[in-house]
């Protein structure tokens, strides 16, 4: 290993600009591993998935799982990425617990696909364009347990061989948040094509970084750190701040970046350095002698073409077109693919789309994140939501009716007519009990009455708001309002 690459400052730390890289390893979402007839499924008893050829038994063959070569291809074209015609394995040699082959399966000079891209939004606003360097196949290693109080390490052996699709971006990030914005835009998309369930806390979904700084308009790059052990986009954006700080700072001050892996610590939030950086050839890459190379059939490609979803750039664009939504909603519709599902639902009942919007993307998912509950586990149909905007249309419901009624139909499951009947949720229009309500404001507030005739039309909207307390949200606000303009345009009402 080359444990001297090193970096001499040649200018002021405030002139160097960050280039990130980012590498997303991605557990696809097979029924079984990638070279044998194990279960692929998270949250077993440790050691119970295993079996001869993906512990690497002597005698043993790999053959590869037709699905997650389906999936590799699936994630190749969603990411406008070119398609290998060759499929070749190739074994990446290194000694780690976890690893009992001691080399990992994987593929070296001739990825899946290479030479996509994937648009993004930034912070501001922007759509990026970053190129996708390459995506492969390859498979899992195990998992350590680490035994604090004991001072020891276990291995579990469950995950070697799930099905990896590792996604390489070219260095055109530059700045933490950027590749924050980056990795929210690929695990969007991931998540459209239903080939993983992209959860980070199962470490279905993992990052490494590289980064590096140097002068503000150079070309060369500069020397790189590789960041470990994010567990979640705000954790590699907290780890790039604090490495993009460090090796300015290390620079600042005279000194010299050295190449090198970096472990980030949650804890700490610090980065610790854990070895030299590798380079290709100290795997000793060689062909997978127990896989033949195959060419992929053009039959093939199309049939999982067709298979491929409408995307979320796709989507956005249409949403914005076509429901005349604007940018900040259709992100935020898009943002989950159910909730884009249950929008066009919407659209297909009633159609102010920006009334169902307004209502999708304010009441109903506040209660839902106040339940902590998910989209598509929730029993609330598009025809519930309908029906509470229409019923606010008709005067039959108040807006602070109908948001209680969307809380009870959650709750509850009952339908939408039912909990505005059992729960008395209907508007109030007789004008009888709305003028007992006006006077009884009239007499406890005449310090209101008396700047409303003075001209001050806002001090109605705090007598409508009192109205609507009395009347626990019922009272009709349009026909309070007028009572109260129609008895205090007469003088001698007090």
């Amino acid at each position: 290993m080359n444990q001297n690459i090193e970096q001499k400052p040649a200018c002021p730390a405030g002139r160097y600009e960050t280039v990130i890289g980012l590498e997303v390893h991605l557990q696809l979402s097979t029924q079984t591993k990638i070279f044998c007839g194990c279960a692929n499924v998270f949250g077993r008893e440790p050691n119970t998935q295993t079996c001869p050829v993906c512990l690497g038994l002597p005698g043993t063959l790999p053959v590869l799982n037709k699905m997650a070569l389906e999936y590799a291809l699936k994630i190749a074209m969603a990411l406008d990425c070119q398609i290998n015609p060759v499929i070749k394995f190739d074994r990446k040699n290194y000694y780690y617990p976890d690893l009992p082959k001691g080399y990992q399966i994987s593929q070296f000079d001739k990825p899946v696909a290479y030479d996509g891209y994937l648009w993004m939004t930034t912070a501001d606003g922007q759509t990026k364009k970053i190129n996708i360097k390459r995506a492969h196949l390859e498979e899992d290693a195990g998992k350590l347990v680490h035994d604090d109080r004991n001072n020891s390490s276990l291995v579990d052996y469950n995950r070697t061989g799930t099905p990896l699709m590792e996604i390489v971006s070219e260095p055109e990030l530059h700045s933490p948040q950027e590749a924050y914005d980056y990795l929210q835009a690929l695990k969007l998309t991931l998540e459209y094509l239903h080939v993983s369930d992209c959860d980070m806390e199962k470490g279905s979904l993992r990052c490494d970084a590289n980064v590096s700084i140097r002068e503000a308009g150079a070309k060369p790059f500069g020397i790189k750190t590789e960041l470990k052990n994010m567990n979640s986009f705000k954790a590699v954006r907290t780890a790039l701040e604090f490495e993009e700080k460090r090796q300015r700072e290390v620079v600042a001050s005279g000194g010299r970046i050295i190449q090198e892996t970096r472990l980030w610590s949650e804890e700490k939030e610090t980065t610790i350095a854990m070895r030299s950086k590798e380079e290709a050839h100290d795997y000793r890459y060689f062909p997978e002698p127990d896989l033949v190379p195959f060419k992929i059939s053009e039959a093939l490609i199309e049939e999982v073409r067709r298979s491929i979803p409408e995307l979320p750039r796709q989507k956005f664009e249409r949403f914005v077109g076509e429901y005349k939504l604007s940018e900040y909603d259709a992100r935020i519709i898009i943002a989950d693919q159910h909730i884009a599902h249950f929008f066009e639902a919407c659209t297909k009942l009633y159609g102010d789309t920006k009334k169902i919007c307004n209502w999708l993307n304010g009441p109903l998912l506040q209660e839902l994140n106040a339940r902590k509950m998910d989209f598509k586990n929730i029993k609330f149909k598009p025809e519930d939501l309908v029906t509470i905007i229409r019923k606010v249309d008709q005067n039959e419901l108040s807006n602070l009716s109908a948001k209680e009624t969307l809380k009870q139909v959650l709750d509850t499951g009952k339908d939408v007519v039912s909990v505005i009947r059992d729960a008395g949720l209907a508007q109030v229009s007789d004008s009888s009990a709305l003028e007992g309500i006006v006077d009884e404001l009239i007499r406890e507030h005449q310090n209101v009455v008396a700047q409303i005739r003075e001209g001050k039309a806002s001090a109605i909207g705090f007598l409508v708001g009192q109205a609507m307390r009395k009347s626990q949200g019922k009272a009709n606000p349009k026909m309070i309002g007028e009572i109260i303009q129609r008895k205090l345009s007469n003088k001698n009402d007090a």
